[in-house]
């Protein structure tokens, strides 16, 4: 089946830092995964992501009354392709980014496709994405086709240096997501 507009692409942030690197990486990452996964680069932004940065919604997290907070978690659902950023805390997720993630039940993600995407300070980090984040997502009911982007933050000191980056994990990751992405439309057009 033909799906000539593509998938949403969300940007989750789980930096509690609002204007973060963790952001501005999220959001070029899933700039770089639009042309890859046929969507609209035009679409609900001028950068065609639409971006959910947690620290704005942090203070609603807890709070009985949370329109942000639940539009938020409405965007994120409805993702077609999300990229779940985090910088790496104590050797694994932020609990802000864990606060946000429990306000799903199971299967509150599923037909999402996720990349997890870590920031890191150093390699010795580099498994946080797979071993804490990559779990919680699935969880959740998530499709997670590909291994967890890493990024350390000496790939952040020019964009040169984080296109290596992306291009070295879109070498493997590209076609799992397409056909993910390809699947999730497929299954939700029989459904309907």
């Amino acid at each position: 089946m033909s799906h000539p507009t593509g998938p949403s692409v969300v940007a989750l942030v789980g930096n509690p830092r609002p204007a973060s690197r963790t952001r501005s990486t999220a959001e070029h990452v899933a700039g770089r995964l639009l042309p890859h996964l046929g969507a609209d680069p035009a679409g609900p932004t001028t950068a065609g992501v639409t971006t959910v940065d947690l620290a704005d919604v942090a203070g609603e997290l807890f709070a009985p009354e949370r329109p942000a907070a639940d539009a938020a978690l409405r965007t994120v659902a409805a993702a077609g392709v999300l990229v779940v950023a985090t910088p790496v805390y104590k050797a694994s997720y932020t609990g802000l980014l864990k606060a946000f993630l429990d306000g799903y039940g199971p299967d509150g993600l599923a037909g999402v496709v996720a990349v997890p995407l870590v920031v890191t300070g150093s390699p010795a980090h580099a498994l946080v994405g797979e071993v804490h984040l990559r779990p919680l997502l699935v969880e959740l009911g998530a499709n997670v086709p590909t291994r967890a982007l890493v990024v350390t933050e000496a790939d952040l000191r020019d964009t040169t240096a984080l296109d290596a980056v992306v291009d070295h994990w879109l070498d493997r990751a590209a076609e799992p997501l397409r056909r993910a992405v390809r699947d999730a439309a497929d299954l939700a057009e029989a459904l309907r």
